[in-house]
């Protein structure tokens, strides 16, 4: 089996198919969506391929070392992942193209008017061992 990682972004992928932003929904679509997420980790669950998944909040900084006791944080003027990242669900698969299959199922979450959205999402397999360095 192997981790991979299916990585939702608000922005930096190709426009979905469905491209109403979430802020613009309806509660009740708002709520099918979550219920789909739900329903698909669940199902993967019971197949024993779920890890985890976590939606993120917008809110977040940059924090670096800065000497002892000072590590500063901002708020740009960096790419800010809570601009780009949704969210993530971690999968367990034998294949890689199981992963792309799931992800593919999960790309048909419903979004504005109950329609699917069709997003874009990064699938990431998690490094295994470190590569090996020859001279």
């Amino acid at each position: 089996m192997a981790k991979y990682l299916l990585l939702k972004h608000y922005r930096g992928a190709p426009a979905a198919v469905n491209d109403v932003p979430m802020d613009q929904w309806s509660p009740e679509e708002v709520m099918a969506h979550v219920q789909y997420m739900n329903d698909f980790a669940r199902r993967l669950e019971g197949t024993g391929e779920f890890v985890d998944e976590q939606a993120l909040s917008p809110r977040g900084g940059w924090v670096r070392y800065d000497g002892e006791g000072r590590p500063p944080v901002t708020d740009g003027p960096f790419a800010e992942t809570k601009d780009l990242i949704a969210g993530w669900m971690v999968i367990d698969v034998d294949t890689y193209e199981r992963a792309l299959a799931l992800a593919g199922e999960l790309s048909a979450a419903p979004g504005a008017g109950g329609k699917p959205i069709h997003e874009w999402l990064e699938v990431r397999p998690f490094l295994g061992a470190p590569p090996t360095i020859t001279e």
